[in-house]
């Protein structure tokens, strides 16, 4: 251990001496030179977005993964509960460097890492309404040699592009160096850094933006501190950096595409009065369930009244977004429906005609003649069309089944028309009318004449 930390010592020297008073670095490449770039996008076939970025040894995968509004992190901090939609996990295994070592799951430098490019893109993601999606890139470390965080922020560029994720510019970015005696009287800047140059009297300035300006910064230095020329020209050197790798970006894919991966979710968003939320969740979920069930989706409700529907087939999304508006929408008088039968009363019949909606036929709206008992003209989970008569004041629907063309034939054979000639024109048992009763009285004789108690 200790003759590898004094042999790390004079390598690092080495490295120095050699640029300050040689003026060469190790690789034979110019102070301000980058490393060969490469990318690639749209290498795995199942994912909703991949990308590969390669500067020099550094190698970087990315992979996206969209998910409905329902999959955000919810994080609990000190400052409370929140959430976040944009995620970005960065992995740095062992091979990558050439060492054989246990892979226990992210440590503090990885999670560093990560946060570094997450900031670095989190200005550059399309807000909730614009692209309603969570969003999840994974960054994995292939191979590296210096910087790989600027990487990964490079390939989250090209992955979320890749996804069709409507970012606002692409963002890249570079590790800028410096070589330094102890004294700082000699310095040199250094762009794309290797490992080996990041040594005694270094540093690591790490700089992400896009075409128009800067996102994020990181700084290291193992110096007794850095003047305003440094920090202006690494900056310097940053932007015409960024600018070369953004152009080599551009031609592996230059802006989102139009359309997302047939593998990712489709979420369409919705509004709805706040008031109507209870409707469509229904006692105990139930209503929100069996649409969730049916329609093989996810639906997540905002206090606000916005309805986020996701899944991966349109035709569920759609039938889905059908069954909550017509849930959630008024019936007016005029409209016609195909309704189903749900409940059989003595004086008519109850039809379903949006979900959780009925109305009622009565006996005398049933069909163009007299019909007896509406059970034998109809009966539970019977198909037929109906026209909203009217909505009263307290919300019941009153609907007729005449006059419409849909329901002749089950008018065809006079299906359950009543015998006889109705109802008759007395109110006593068997309908009979015996006439008028003379004199007047209950007893159908003259009325008595009238005494006079009050005379003695």
């Amino acid at each position: 251990m200790a003759i590898g930390k004094l042999l790390d010592g004079y390598v690092d020297a080495a490295v120095t001496e050699g640029v300050l008073k040689d003026k060469k670095r190790v690789d034979g490449r110019a102070f301000d030179q980058i490393r060969p770039l490469y990318s690639e996008v749209g290498l795995l076939p199942r994912t909703h977005g991949t990308s590969l970025f390669s500067r020099g040894e550094t190698q970087v995968m990315s992979i996206t993964t969209l998910g409905g509004p329902g999959l955000e992190q919810t994080i609990d901090s000190i400052e409370g509960e929140s959430t976040k939609r944009y995620m970005h996990h960065y992995n740095f295994p062992a091979f990558s460097v050439g060492e054989a070592r246990p892979s226990r799951g992210p440590g503090r430098r990885d999670i560093g890492h990560g946060a570094l490019a997450e900031k670095a893109l989190d200005p550059v993601i399309p807000n909730k309404d614009d692209f309603p999606y969570t969003i999840r890139v994974v960054s994995e470390t292939l191979g590296s040699n210096g910087s790989s965080s600027m990487a990964s922020t490079c390939a989250s560029s090209l992955t979320l592009m890749d996804a069709g994720v409507p970012i606002k510019r692409p963002v890249a970015g570079c590790a800028i160096g410096m070589a330094s005696t102890k004294d700082m009287s000699e310095w040199a800047v250094l762009t794309d850094i290797q490992d080996i140059e990041d040594g005694e009297g270094g540093m690591d300035f790490k700089v992400t933006g896009t075409t128009e300006g800067i996102t994020a910064i990181q700084l290291d230095t193992k110096s007794i501190g850095l003047d305003k020329d440094i920090v202006k020209e690494a900056l310097e050197r940053g932007y015409k950096a960024r600018l070369e790798i953004l152009d080599v970006m551009n031609k592996a894919i230059s802006e989102p595409r139009k359309e997302l991966s047939q593998y990712a979710p489709r979420v369409e968003t919705i509004k709805i009065d706040p008031s109507k939320i209870g409707e469509v969740i229904g006692t105990g979920g139930k209503i929100i369930n069996e649409i969730i069930d049916a329609c093989d989706v996810t639906i997540d409700i905002e206090d606000d009244g916005s309805v986020f529907v996701a899944g991966v087939g349109p035709d569920g999304v759609a039938k889905a977004l059908k069954w909550i508006n017509d849930i959630v929408r008024d019936i007016e008088a005029g409209e016609e429906f195909e309704g189903t039968v749900v409940r059989m009363l003595d004086f008519g019949a109850f039809v379903e005609l949006l979900p959780g909606k009925d109305g009622m036929v009565h006996v005398s709206e049933l069909a163009p003649y007299r019909i007896g008992k509406p059970s034998d003209f109809v009966k539970e989970g019977d198909k037929v069309y109906v026209k909203v008569k009217e909505v009263d004041d307290q919300g019941r629907v009153n609907l007729t089944m005449k006059g419409l063309s849909q329901n002749e034939h089950l008018w065809k054979d006079e299906k359950g028309k009543q015998e006889g000639g109705g109802f008759g024109g007395g109110f006593n048992s068997g309908g009979r009318d015996r006439g008028p009763r003379p004199g007047g009285d209950r007893r159908g004789g003259p009325r008595p004449p009238r005494k006079d108690f009050g005379k003695k």
